[in-house]
This record gives C-alpha cells, sequence and structure tokens, in this order.
C-alpha cells in the first residue's frame, strides 16, 4: 500500500509504513522513518493541464516523519530531524531539531 514513483532515491535502512505516496523528485536518506499516511508532493503549482514543473525535495540522514505528514516540494528536511505526526512541512526544517504542526514549526533542539 505504498507508492514509490520513478526517479525517487531512497537510502539504506529505512522503515516506510502502509499508505505512504513518493513522487518524482524526492531524495531520502539513510535510516529514515516515514510513517503512515505521509504524503509527499513535487509540484508547487499542480495543474490538470500543462507542464509540471517539479521541485526537488530531501529527507536527510536519520529523519523521523510521523503519521499523516504532509510534505510540500522544495523542502529540505534537516539530518536527525524529527516531525511531528500530521504535521504540513511547508518550509525547510534545519537538522537535530523537533518540528510540528500546520505548518510545521521548529519547536525545540533534539
Amino acid at each position: 500500500f505504498v507508492e514509490i514513483q520513478e526517479n525517487v532515491e531512497i537510502g539504506k535502512f529505512c522503515k516506510i509504513m502502509s499508505f505512504v505516496f513518493i513522487p518524482t523528485g524526492v531524495k531520502i536518506g539513510n535510516y529514515c522513518f516515514i510513517g503512515p499516511g505521509t504524503v509527499f508532493t513535487n509540484d508547487k503549482y499542480p495543474s490538470a493541464v500543462g507542464d509540471w514543473e517539479i521541485r526537488y525535495t530531501e529527507v536527510q540522514d536519520n529523519v523521523s516523519i510521523g503519521a499523516n505528514c504532509t510534505v510540500l516540494p522544495g523542502v529540505k528536511i534537516g539530518k536527525g530531524s524529527a516531525i511531528g505526526a500530521g504535521s504540513v512541512v511547508t518550509k525547510s526544517i534545519p537538522a537535530d531539531v523537533i518540528a510540528y504542526g500546520n505548518p510545521a514549526r521548529v519547536v525545540r533542539p533534539l
């Protein structure tokens, strides 16, 4: 129950739970956890007609993303960070922090 599209990079020893969607243009580092129901997107302004503009997303090593998160295109989640369940990641998250909410905000260092 996971969809991983073409040209996606996934590192070693990752755990990707059920009902996750990973489109073209996403790179996931090593030792990452992607919680159930998490959705990555790759086009900031999708349209049924016309060309797509793929924006690349990077999840660095040792990141944990909680259940039912949405990660918008073009963001980078820094090494060792944790994203709380149900968060919407609209901007890049630095390394070694806990972030959650809608939009996801850094709450404290890890």
